[in-house]
Formats: structure tokens, C-alpha cells, sequence
């Protein structure tokens, strides 16, 4: 296709294009630059591509599209660059440039219109998702299916299924709506953001990050309007989803008095801290967005930065820790998950080798890059199996079904924890 004939509406911004100055200390940062040595799947490489495609001077090809989807969208490369480029905005555009622009063939269209447009979006749908998924690993079809290997000879099909989720009943939806007050004296009011997946397959990690804020003398509200956070939708191009999404998520909470907004989703925070710009241009909302960014909070970070309540039990373990990309490069949290573990008596903490080098999970890559995402899962467990850690704590579901699946393929049956779910536990073996 031409580069006169695009319609650049979503196209990346040459002023975030003109930041980088091409001096490739991004380049060891980048997982599959490590992996294949090719410049063209580089961020310095992937940059260059996109001042080609949006200045005419090249044709967005096929092979510009698979560069692009190739990348993991981990932004490790902002921590490494010296120049300030905000490459997480620039392979988001780029994207959302390629899905307006090239058309996919009829049955793709169709499958991502059901996952981004209706199943994300809709409780009932992924409760019914859900409650099929969980009749699936209760009827005894899923350990059949993966003891047997008989999706073996059907190649993906049997790497995407290794990574499926358990849907935890019961589901988290029920408690959407509710208010549970602060144990002792109210410090803080604040509202907890639910995620869409989240409320099926990690329903008892929501739980306890309800429980560990009550601890924490927070009154926490769980606002009934609040949806998806169009994560997914803008790593997948599909901005104007996610616009959407922040705009009901905006009216949903905003104006609720709340001290902070928590999310315990390092990928979803990223977006979530990031709505300003996703509505720099709607006249309406984006000085809503600037205020909603200011009370946006991942719960490592909020906890981290209150005086923690540490009455807690003993933890007799060895654990280490998987910075989720997200958490680390985009929101740069890295001490507070360090800084809560450390406050849990008898845990050993063992810091692993490469920890913000991506596990391989980014949202839905394991799936539709899945060669690439194992190969980086393999590569993962190498540096958790290195370090005799008996747990593996992350601050990511994504993350953690990841190294849930290393832990069986790769590893030594590691359990795989949120940092949350060790406070929780912690605060459940306190004795008076």
C-alpha cells in the first residue's frame, strides 16, 4: 500500500519519532534483538521503519507489519535510552496506524471484534467464558488433554492451551459494587479497579488485594460502573476501543472523592497512567484524564509509600521476583514490590539475574507470537531455576500465568505468587 494513500490519523507523531537519535543503547535491552540479532527488530530498527512508513518514503508492507507485531511492546528500551524516547507510544501508534490501513483477512476481523469489542467488554460474556473454562478443568478434560498430548501434532494449539488460565469460583463480578470498610481507624478511601479477565481467572488475587488494603486502614470502594481498561485494546491497535473504555472508566470513579485509584495489574496500569495521553485530543476529557492520572495507583507503589501495618506471620520461604515490564519500564515501580517482601518476617529474598527482561507473556503475545514467547519463557526459568527460589513473585496476572506454565515446562513446580498474595498470607499467620 502507498504511503500517500494511509490514513496517518493514528500514525506516530514525528516529533516522538525525531527523539531518538539512533545510538543503539537500546539495543541490549530489547528481547528479540537478543534473540535474533536483527536490526529491523530492534527499537532503533522498528523506529527507523516507522519514520519511513509515516514520511512516504517506504510502503507499509507485510514485512513492516510483522516487524511491528514481532514486538513485545516491554518497553525496556525507555529504560535504556538516554534521549527520552517514549517508544511504548510510538509502537502503540504504529499499530493503531497499521489497523487502520491494512484489513485483515474476514475471519481475523470477525475473531477480534468478538474478543476486543464484545468479550472484554461485557461481564456476562466472560462470566459464560468463564464458567466453560472452569467445566473444562473440572470435568477432568484439561489434565487429559495435557497429559495425553494429543494437541501435540496441532503445533500452536497446544502451546496456547498449556498457557490457559483457571477460572476461579467463585467469580470476583459478585463483588463489584460493594464497599468494604477499613479495618481499625479509616486512613484512606480508595477504589479498586476490578480488570475484565481478572474477575474469572484471578478472582482470589482480588480478594486479597481487597483484604491486604483493609489491613492497610483503607475503606475500599469497588465503583459497579467501572469496565476493561482498553490495555489490550491500544497494545492491539484498536485505540479508539480503548478511548472509549477510559471514558467510562473516567465517569465510573473519578468523581468519587477517592484518595487514590489502585490497580494490582502492572499492565494495566501502564494504560491506566497513561489515559492523558490516550485522550490528548478529546477537548472533554483530558483534563479529567490529567486528574484521574494523579490519583492513579498500583498497589506496590501505593503500599510502599504508606506506613504499612506489619503485623504479620512468619513466611518461611525463598522467593525471587519477576518485574513485570510494564510495572518497571512504563510505570518505573521497581522498590516498592522489594520493599514489601522485605517487610514479611522469615521470607528469603533472592534476587534473580535479568528480572525486568521480559518473561515473554505481553498480554495476549504469548499467544499470537507464541515460538518467540516461549523461547523467552525458556531463557526466563533459566534465571529463577539459577536462583533456588521455591516461589516466584510477580506484580502481573499476565506475568504470573507465564510463569505459572515455566514453572511445569521449565522449571522445578515453582509456585508463582502476586506480591499481595505473600502480604495476605502473611497477615492471615499474625498472632496477637
Amino acid at each position: 500500500m502507498a504511503a500517500s494513500n494511509l490514513n496517518n490519523t493514528e500514525a506516530p507523531l514525528q516529533k516522538d519519532l525525531d527523539k531518538c537519535v539512533h545510538c543503539g543503547l537500546c539495543l541490549n535491552a530489547c528481547p528479540t534483538y537478543r534473540e535474533l540479532g536483527v536490526e529491523m527488530d530492534s527499537p532503533r530498527g522498528r523506529i527507523y521503519q516507522m519514520v519511513q512508513i509515516t514520511t512516504g518514503q517506504a510502503e507499509m508492507s507485510q514485512t513492516y507489519v510483522d516487524h511491528m507485531d514481532l514486538c513485545l511492546a516491554c518497553r525496556a528500551c525507555e529504560t535504556a535510552c538516554p534521549s527520552g524516547v517514549q517508544y511504548g507510544k510510538l509502537i502503540e501508534a504504529a499499530r493503531a496506524h497499521i489497523e487502520d490501513n491494512r484489513p485483515r483477512p474476514l475471519p481475523i476481523r470477525l475473531f477480534r471484534w468478538f474478543i476486543f469489542g464484545q468479550l472484554l467488554q461485557t461481564r456476562w460474556m466472560l462470566a459464560l467464558a468463564g464458567a466453560g473454562l472452569y467445566l473444562y478443568q473440572l470435568s477432568g478434560l484439561q489434565k487429559f488433554v495435557r497429559s495425553s498430548g494429543i494437541l501435540k501434532p496441532f503445533g500452536k494449539l497446544a502451546e496456547i492451551e498449556s498457557l490457559s488460565p483457571n477460572a476461579e469460583v467463585p467469580f470476583f463480578f459478585s463483588q463489584i459494587g460493594k464497599t468494604f470498610p477499613a479495618e481499625g481507624s479509616r486512613k484512606y478511601k480508595v477504589a479498586f479497579l476490578a480488570g475484565c479477565i481478572q474477575n474469572v481467572t484471578f478472582s482470589r488475587l482480588n480478594e486479597a488485594t481487597v483484604r491486604v488494603l483493609q489491613k492497610n486502614g483503607c475503606e475500599v470502594h469497588i465503583p459497579g460502573a467501572q469496565g476493561c481498561c482498553g490495555a489490550l485494546h491500544v497494545h492491539s491497535g484498536r485505540k479508539e476501543d480503548a478511548r472509549k473504555l477510559a471514558r467510562n472508566n473516567i465517569d465510573a470513579i473519578l468523581d468519587g472523592g477517592f484518595d487514590a485509584i489502585i490497580s494490582n495489574t502492572g499492565g494495566c496500569g501502564s494504560t491506566l497512567k497513561e489515559y492523558h495521553e490516550l485522550l490528548e485530543t478529546d477537548e472533554k476529557y483530558h483534563d479529567r484524564a490529567l486528574e484521574w492520572v494523579k490519583k492513579m495507583r498500583d498497589v506496590n507503589e501505593f503500599l510502599g509509600s504508606i506506613e504499612l501495618n506489619t503485623n504479620m506471620g512468619p513466611m518461611p520461604m525463598t522467593v525471587t521476583y519477576q518485574d513485570s515490564c510494564h510495572l518497571a519500564h512504563g510505570q518505573k515501580v521497581r522498590v516498592g514490590p522489594r520493599k514489601l517482601l522485605a517487610a514479611v518476617p522469615q521470607l528469603n529474598f533472592k534476587e534473580m539475574p535479568m528480572s525486568d527482561l521480559c518473561c515473554g507473556s505481553a498480554g495476549i503475545y504469548n499467544v499470537v507470537q507464541s515460538e518467540m514467547a516461549g523461547q523467552l519463557l525458556k531463557n526466563k526459568m533459566g534465571y529463577v531455576n539459577g536462583t533456588g527460589a521455591e516461589v516466584i513473585v510477580a506484580s502481573n496476572p499476565g506475568c504470573m500465568l507465564q510463569l505459572d506454565a515455566g514453572a511445569r515446562l521449565h522449571g522445578k513446580g515453582q509456585r508463582v505468587m502476586h506480591v499481595v498474595q505473600v502480604l495476605d498470607e502473611a497477615y492471615a499467620k499474625f498472632k496477637s
